[in-house]
């Protein structure tokens, strides 16, 4: 399974960014393996519009199945569950490791519904 996280840096032990479509990273893991990419969300994150959609995409053309963030607004989750991608939150203050393996172990909350408003991912 390939799982998606939004993170203020480009490796495990980051902090999980808040903001979905504008964390400066996405950090994607295979969580058979353990192997992870850091792909430079850089150009979305300064967007002025549509940069929850422009990450979504992103995770959707890489074969990802889940992701994990703070918050997640209304046109990126549209995104996530066309693509069957499957959207989960975490607190803030927690490392991109931590929170796989609360997702790993099952304790992550699935975020049915957009978490934010328009503007707010």
């Amino acid at each position: 399974m390939k799982v998606a996280i939004s993170a203020q840096g480009s490796d495990l032990e980051a902090l999980v960014d808040p903001r979905f479509g504008r964390a400066p990273w996405l950090i994607i893991v295979d969580t058979d393996s353990g192997q992870y990419e850091a792909v430079d969300n850089t150009a979305n994150a300064e967007a002025a519009r549509g940069a929850g959609v422009q990450a979504a995409t992103a995770v959707a053309s890489r074969g990802v199945d889940a992701v994990i963030t703070g918050n997640i607004g209304p046109n990126a989750h549209k995104v996530l569950v066309a693509a069957g991608i499957v959207a989960h939150t975490v607190e803030s203050g927690v490392h991109v490791c931590e929170a796989l393996a609360s997702f790993k172990r099952g304790d992550l909350p699935m975020a049915e519904e957009p978490t934010v408003g328009e503007h707010g991912s």
